[in-house]
């Protein structure tokens, strides 16, 4: 199985990078790989933009590498109660992608950590009822409060013993659906 990860952030020290991060290393037996957003960040979209100048090169590349992926393990930073402004210009210039759905009917571990008591629920939440119209089979959520007390980021793991049984189960589960 492919897996394709990143994190719905432009922040150059996202921790839902490092969330992906360690989701994608409990894949054991399966070629993963992540992206940063950064990489391709392109002008904001408007329709007048895309008459002039067409579908930006980037959002065509990380288009393809969701298209040529099995699965995509995505974790989104919440701004605001929504997602962040980075990864939303990236989702509506893939939107206007003639003839492709953005997520092209990829299954989806969809994910959310912040430092607040939340974990990125409101983000999530909008996520869930959002994706699957644009062609996300969701295969599960995930959301991770308190970042900074439940993650070692030396160690790259969850230090919470609940939450960490809880997204090992989870790539259980799809691990055993992909096989």
């Amino acid at each position: 199985m492919n897996i394709l990860g990143f994190a719905g952030s432009n922040s150059p020290n996202s921790i839902n990078k490092k969330l992906v991060s360690y989701a994608l290393s409990l894949f054991e037996g399966h070629q993963s790989s992540i992206i940063d957003l950064n990489n391709y960040e392109v002008e904001i979209f408007r329709i007048d933009r895309e008459i002039q100048g067409g579908i930006p090169n980037k959002i065509l590349q990380i288009a393809n590498l969701t298209s040529d992926a099995d699965l995509l393990v995505i974790s989104l930073a919440e701004n605001n109660a929504s997602y962040n402004a980075g990864f939303k210009n990236i989702y509506d210039w893939m939107s206007r992608i003639p003839n492709r759905q953005v997520f092209d009917g990829k299954p989806l571990l969809l994910m959310a950590t912040s430092p607040g008591g939340r974990g990125g629920a409101s983000v999530l939440e909008a996520a869930k009822e959002r994706f699957p119209r644009d062609g996300a089979k969701i295969l599960a959520t995930f959301s991770l409060p308190l970042f900074d007390q439940n993650f070692n980021s030396e160690l790259n793991r969850i230090t919470d013993n609940k939450k960490n049984d809880e997204l090992v189960q989870i790539v259980h589960q799809i691990n055993l659906k992909n096989k």
